[in-house]
């Protein structure tokens, strides 16, 4: 019984520690796969966001390459004019904010609640300070001031009362969270705080769990299995299936025994593996090729493409009243990745040309297979693009902070 306990604390010990067996040369081609995956996700479905199928065709034609955006500036959205292509929106400031976070950290590698929301309150009220101090009259500077203001203003609303202590006023600002809607807040940094416990899905769902205050209902789940799924990405001996698996295996809030519901998350799965099983019925005798899109990168077939515009129209009768709803950000997610059988390119093209919130379903799904394929495994005719283009024009210097929160990771796991 000794010899069995001592060999069982030697394979616990040994697998816990796997992160810490990483170089440093894996661990930040892990961490820069997904920062820059998830910008390019971002930046691939920026120009189309909220856009119909037929009006993307119809404007793009089918987009497996990243291209320049013509759309006015908004605080969720890009804050400058026509950027280029590699430009990116929210999705993107939010990974950034979130390293930032996480890069203010001491050497214990637990998150704090009241620290994240203070993090983000401090950011909101020093954008309020510069819009107050705009100098000059020209109506352009204090637009764009405002724009950086507005981005935090419905998170600032929540951080507040949560920081200071009083819960009843918090849980009122929570029920107003725009609109009081099931928004994907928390999925817009999951892959951030996922990527800063390699190889420890467990942790990374409890902590990130912690930091989802600004989530409603099962999305709280939802935001920390992404996250979950994410650190199990940069496992050494990741697999679609282990990934996947995150939605059944890690539950440590208990959300599988909800009385009558169950868990929402997992019902999310099954779905996604349903649409794609009815999709792939499809055979060669169901294909028009003239009425199949013609990409100019992605090397996919006619049935490839049929199917799924199968899996497109099974998707639409799930769809929600809002776009950015995280059931349906994630079951979308889910959906592109098991189809394209977690093929990066093919996977994000799933979801760019489907539409609805696609910025934020690329940078969700970028953000997780960027951290599973490594950054050298991703193209550089998209990654070249991003990082010249977040540096140059959106002070994101997506490099940098991959260097920077490996060296944390690695000083935090030093024995």
């Amino acid at each position: 019984m000794a010899r069995f306990s001592l060999l069982f604390l030697v394979l616990f010990y040994a697998v816990k520690s796997d992160a810490q067996t990483f170089t440093r040369a894996e661990l930040l081609n892990k961490v820069k796969g997904m920062l820059v995956g998830s910008a390019i996700g971002d930046a691939m479905g920026a120009p189309t966001e909220m856009w119909s199928r037929d009006y993307i065709q119809m404007e793009y034609g089918f987009v497996d390459h990243l291209d320049s955006m013509v759309r006015e500036p908004s605080p969720e959205g890009t804050w400058l004019v026509n950027l280029p292509a590699g430009g990116t929106t929210d999705d993107t400031r939010w990974k950034k904010l979130t390293f930032q976070y996480l890069l203010s950290l001491g050497d214990k590698p637990e998150l704090d609640a009241k620290k994240f929301a203070q993090h983000l309150l401090q950011e909101y009220e020093q954008a309020v300070k510069a819009l107050k101090n705009t100098p000059g009259t020209d109506p352009a500077a204090f637009e764009a001031q405002s724009r950086r203001m507005a981005w935090l203003q419905e998170w600032a609303a929540v951080s507040r009362p949560f920081v200071a202590g009083k819960y009843l006023e918090y849980n009122d600002a929570l029920s107003r969270f725009y609109g009081g809607e099931m928004v994907c807040a928390g999925l817009l940094y999951a892959p951030a705080t996922g990527a800063f416990f390699p190889d420890d899905p467990m942790k990374a769902y409890q902590e990130t769990f912690k930091t989802c205050i600004y989530d409603l209902g099962y999305a709280r789940d939802l935001s920390a299995l992404m996250a979950a799924m994410t650190a199990q990405a940069m496992a050494k001996d990741a697999n679609p299936e282990k990934m996947l698996n995150v939605f059944r295996d890690i539950d440590p809030q208990g959300f599988f025994q909800s009385r009558l519901v169950g868990r929402s998350a997992y019902r999310i799965l099954r779905e996604a593996r349903q649409i794609v099983f009815e999709a792939q019925k499809l055979q060669w005798t169901d294909v028009d090729s003239t009425k199949t899109p013609k990409p100019r990168f992605l090397k996919v077939d006619a049935l490839y493409l049929t199917r799924m515009q199968k899996a497109f129209q099974l998707l639409d009768a799930k769809n929600q009243d809002m776009p950015f709803h995280a059931g349906e950000i994630t079951l979308q997610v889910l959906t592109a990745m098991i189809f394209a059988d977690f093929d990066f390119e093919k996977a994000l093209s799933f979801l760019i040309n489907f539409g609805r919130d696609n910025d934020t379903t690329g940078a969700v799904l970028g953000g997780v297979l960027g951290a599973y394929w490594g950054f050298d495994r991703l193209p550089g005719r998209l990654t070249v693009p991003v990082l010249r283009e977040n540096k140059a024009l959106l002070d994101t210097d997506l490099d940098q902070l991959a260097n920077q929160l490996t060296d944390k990771i690695l000083q935090r796991n030093k024995p």
